[in-house]
């Protein structure tokens, strides 16, 4: 039994995101769906004086109307130097982490390697996490692949398990009210859903801030314990 997901690309996704990835024999990427503003293609969280707080990857001509894969990252002079500021921002947040000598490689190394385009980036951030945590399930982009970008909703989802020879598919939680299980079994794939079981972690302070970036995760956790993490889900 082949398992697929498909998640648009997101720049250091929360934790539930390499859940789902390591849960599946196959992960699909969006990338040639609509740019979704206000989204987490180009930016997440970090926790900064105990509080969530966004980091942005600056983008050009920002627009619904472009695919995520045609969206560029700025090059506009005041934006030039935001890799090295955003390196900035990681380390006045996390230098006193206890992972952050183990993990600020990485980061810095996905940021100093971004091209002209968000999609790229955000692959590489999940690529290179994926293999941090010996992540080895293979991850295709849709713009690549399929060829089936004139269709939408379930009507894609399916045409690209169909594709794949797929006869699960998982998402995350928050697709329920996306899809039903009725159609997908008239298609022959089961479709099921992954739910996370409550993650904690000690910060800095006494109050535990949730859902930040796999960044967060990787400065207060050894690999390891990152690693068990994954496995604190259930596929229903």
């Amino acid at each position: 039994m082949t398992t697929l997901a498909i998640m648009q690309p997101y720049l250091f996704p929360y934790i539930g995101y390499f859940q789902l990835l390591s849960s599946v024999d196959r992960f699909v990427v969006y990338d040639d769906v609509t740019f979704i503003k206000q989204g987490w293609i180009n930016r997440n969280r970090m926790l900064i004086n105990g509080q969530a707080a966004f980091f942005t990857v600056p983008l050009e001509h920002l627009s619904s109307a472009v695919s995520i894969r045609d969206t560029r990252i700025s090059d506009a002079p005041q934006h030039r130097r935001w890799p090295e500021k955003l390196m900035k921002s990681f380390d006045n947040a996390y230098r006193r982490a206890p992972e952050f000598d183990q993990t600020r490689p990485l980061v810095e190394t996905v940021l100093a390697r971004a091209g002209s385009r968000i999609a790229d980036l955000a692959l590489d951030s999940i690529r290179a996490v994926a293999t941090r945590l010996q992540i080895r399930t293979p991850i295709v982009a849709t713009s690549t692949t399929y060829g089936n970008a004139h269709l939408h909703g379930e009507d894609r989802v399916i045409a690209i398990c169909k594709a794949e020879n797929a006869s699960r598919y998982i998402n995350l939680a928050g697709g329920r009210s996306l899809y039903s299980r009725d159609r997908f079994a008239a298609e022959g794939i089961e479709l099921c859903f992954i739910e996370p079981a409550p993650i904690e972690y000690r910060q800095f302070g006494d109050s535990f801030v949730p859902s930040l970036s796999i960044v967060d995760v990787l400065m207060f956790n050894p690999v390891e314990r990152v690693r068990g993490f994954l496995g604190a889900c259930e596929v229903v």
